[in-house]
């Protein structure tokens, strides 16, 4: 997969779940988002958002780490939904670390919205 269809995935996926998770569209951050492929490569990817501003860079600036194994990141980004994505990162296939208050942050509109969904 091309950088410009890498691009194209990414920004699918933050407008989907942006989409489903309307608060996520008011918080400004970046990402530091890891796609692991197998043979050790790892492209990594500066993410901000709003936006999202997509580049492939170091993103030392970012305040939120996300790793995730290629071929599950495009399962998500085609057609993952949030239950899915919390789904994988459950079950280990999406990490995600950083600054802990951005982390816990995040984590409490998640399980707000998901309430929300059960509702």
């Amino acid at each position: 997969m091309s950088a410009t269809e890498t691009k194209a995935l990414i920004a699918r996926a933050i407008e989907r779940l942006q989409e489903e998770v309307p608060a996520f569209g008011q918080v400004k951050l970046v990402i530091k988002l890891e796609l692991r492929a197998r043979g050790g490569d790892t492209p990594i990817w500066r993410v901000e958002v709003p936006g999202p501003k997509i580049d492939r860079d170091a993103a030392a600036d970012s305040r939120l780490e996300v790793s995730v194994a290629r071929s599950h990141f495009n399962e998500l980004a085609q057609d993952g939904r949030m239950r899915q994505w919390v789904d994988a990162y459950e079950h280990g296939h999406v990490s995600v670390s950083g600054d802990p208050g951005v982390v816990k942050l995040l984590g409490n509109v998640v399980q707000r919205q998901q309430a929300r969904a059960r509702a």
